[in-house]
């Protein structure tokens, strides 16, 4: 495991979210704003998720579990 990844892994004291995470969320409310608050598909999500971070669907999935994103 690179440095990086394991860094990706880690909660924040701050607010207990990993980085990949905060890229999510980040992500998914920039989408939002531009869809004036309409859903935002998982396809889409996953697309733009992927010009910041490599991740899997299966890791972005998980990831949006956790967050409690439906």
């Amino acid at each position: 495991m690179c440095p990086h990844e394991i860094l990706d892994n880690i909660p924040d004291v701050r607010d207990g979210l990993t980085r990949i995470e905060r890229i999510v969320l980040y992500v998914l409310r920039e989408t939002q704003r531009e869809r004036n608050g309409r859903a935002v598909p998982t396809a889409m999500l996953y697309g733009r998720v992927l010009e910041h971070i490599t991740i899997s669907e299966d890791e972005l999935q998980s990831s949006l579990d956790r967050l409690g994103v439906k």
